[in-house]
Order: C-alpha cells, then sequence, then structure tokens
C-alpha cells in the first residue's frame, strides 16, 4: 500500500516538472519570435535616395544668350533706370549639360530713353542686364553683358517730301496768278508753310513690346552652381 502511494507521488511530481518545462519552452519560443525581425516578403524595399551633388560651372565671355523681354519698354514712355524683366528663350548648354534653362529670369535695367525731337535727333531707347536666375532657384547671380540699343528710323527724305510738296503747289498756284514772279513768291510760301508742319511733328519713336527677342552678350564670365 505504501508503495502504491509513493508510486503516485512520483508520477504527480513527474507531470508537474514537464508541466513546468513545457511552459519555460513555450514562453522562450514566444520571447524569441518576439525578437525576429517581421518579414518583409512581398513588401517594397526600401532603398535609401541618392543625394544630388552640387556643382560649379563657369559660362565664359561671349557667350551669346537668347532672352525674350517681359516688360514692354519704348523711347517715349520708359524712363532711365527703369528695371526691365526678361526670360531665357534658349537654354546655356555646357559640356552636354544645361546650365542655365529655357525660363530661366533675366533682370536689368533702361539705361537710356530718348524720344524723336521736332527738328533734329532720332529716338532712342537702350537695355542692359546686370542679373540670371535659374529656373528652379531663387538664387540671384550677377551678369556683365553688352548693353542692347535700338534707334528710330532717319525721317529725313520723309520731312525733305513735306516741304518740297507743298513748295511745288504754292509755286504752281503762284504762277498761274502771275507769271514768274508769282512762282518765287508762290513757292516761298508753300516752301513755308511745309515747314511748319515738320517742325510741329515729331519723328519716329522706338517701340519694344512684351515678348521682343533680344541676344546678349557675356562681356565677363559668370559661375553658376548646377545640382545634378
Amino acid at each position: 500500500m505504501r508503495l502504491t502511494a509513493f508510486g503516485v507521488l512520483a508520477v504527480t511530481l513527474s507531470t508537474v516538472t514537464c508541466s513546468r518545462a513545457d511552459t519555460a519552452v513555450a514562453a522562450n519560443g514566444a520571447d524569441q519570435s518576439a525578437k525576429k525581425p517581421t518579414s518583409t516578403t512581398g513588401a517594397a524595399a526600401v532603398t535609401p535616395s541618392t543625394p544630388l551633388v552640387t556643382r560649379e560651372v563657369t559660362i565664359p565671355v561671349g557667350t551669346r544668350l537668347s532672352i525674350v523681354l517681359e516688360t514692354a519698354v519704348s523711347s517715349n514712355g520708359s524712363r532711365i533706370e527703369q528695371p526691365v524683366a526678361a526670360r531665357v528663350a534658349r537654354p546655356i548648354v555646357i559640356g552636354g549639360a544645361t546650365v542655365v534653362a529655357e525660363g530661366s529670369r533675366v533682370g536689368g535695367v533702361v539705361t537710356d530713353a530718348k524720344q524723336s525731337g521736332r527738328v533734329k535727333g532720332r529716338a532712342h531707347v537702350a537695355l542692359r542686364f546686370d542679373s540670371l536666375t535659374p529656373s528652379g532657384s531663387d538664387e540671384r547671380y550677377p551678369i556683365h553683358t553688352s548693353s542692347v540699343g535700338r534707334t528710330a528710323e532717319s525721317t529725313k527724305r520723309k520731312d525733305a517730301l513735306e516741304i518740297g510738296a507743298p513748295a511745288a503747289g504754292g509755286a504752281l498756284v503762284g504762277a498761274l496768278i502771275g507769271g514768274k514772279k508769282g512762282a518765287l513768291v508762290g513757292g516761298a510760301v508753300g516752301g513755308g508753310a511745309g515747314t511748319a508742319v515738320v517742325l510741329s511733328t515729331r519723328g519716329k519713336e522706338v517701340k519694344l513690346p512684351q515678348g521682343t527677342p533680344l541676344t546678349l552678350r557675356l562681356t565677363a564670365p559668370v559661375t553658376i552652381r548646377t545640382r545634378g
């Protein structure tokens, strides 16, 4: 009877020991599972982006810069030192890479604005650009460019016709009235009338509306920072 009791007690202790061991193994396994990284099967792998490299490129002296005016200017409507804006119409490419893209901004001022005179002096307007802001950037670079100017066409031939036509008409009227002497008088009167018309009329003005294409030339090199 005692052997049976001891046997039951031994079995019970063995069962409890095994149960504790199994519980410890299970807990250890759960802990190891928690420490393992989550599987990324089926998820897109994240790769670090490549940082953009900034480099400096020098645009040499003599480079031509094609631009289009965004500010209208004229000989009789603009003033000296008036700000003028334009945009690049054709990109500048150096070594196969675009240094200044189309649409980049160019700034400058009016350097001369002279309206035509009544007696002499043709209208003239001139511009000079001194800053460049590449497209997609807020960094403005100082530039040195040649001045761009426009002068009105001469009206001397037109003036001569305006003076001569009334003179001829006056001479014709004078001849009909009093012969040779009348022709001389009529011509003088007619010529005076024509001169008065010219003196009261200004010549042509120079107008460069928005969208006018111009070509600049760099008179000094400029270094631009680009990315890529």
